[in-house]
């Protein structure tokens, strides 16, 4: 590779590791434009193993802010990121493959400080450059566990 094609890797991979962390961000901050924003056009996101659905980005933007809502207190964090680049003639391509675990304590109103509700898992970012920068094309969650305490089982939404 050449210093300018080193160079590009690199000024993506920040641009693609800033994409997934403005993700958790919008999710977080229920900020559902920011999150509609991230996506290019035609995404979508598919939460249907965490029990929630598959859609548009809209449809998906309009789930979250519903379901986000008994979760005063919520902090993704996405570590682990094994970032891979679709390649053109040696070249770094227009399209990314990220996967990233998760960890999402979250809590229902109320007095206590600690999480309600934790689930961790894999997250799968399938990332497409546009002219407005790296955006979502597909996000697909992997919840493998989750833990809800007693007391939240019988909450609104417990399972």
């Amino acid at each position: 590779m050449t210093q300018r094609v080193e160079l590009a890797t690199v000024l993506d991979r920040l641009a693609v590791d800033e994409l997934v962390t403005d993700y958790a961000v919008a999710v977080d901050d229920g900020d559902w434009a920011a999150y509609r924003a991230l996506f290019a056009p035609g995404g979508r996101a598919d939460y249907r193993t965490a029990g929630g659905v598959e859609g548009s980005a809209e449809e998906i933007a309009r789930w979250l802010s519903e379901t986000m809502e008994l979760f005063p207190m919520r902090q993704h964090l996405i570590v682990n990121r094994r970032v891979r680049f679709g390649r053109l003639d040696r070249d770094v391509g227009d399209e990314a493959l990220v996967q990233a675990d998760y960890i999402n304590p979250m809590r229902f109103p109320g007095d206590g400080t600690a999480p309600d509700f934790e689930c961790g898992g894999r997250y799968a970012f399938d990332l497409v450059r546009t002219h407005a920068g790296w955006r979502l094309h597909r996000v697909t969650v992997h919840e493998k566990w989750r833990r809800l305490p007693e007391r939240a089982a019988s909450a609104p939404g417990g399972s």
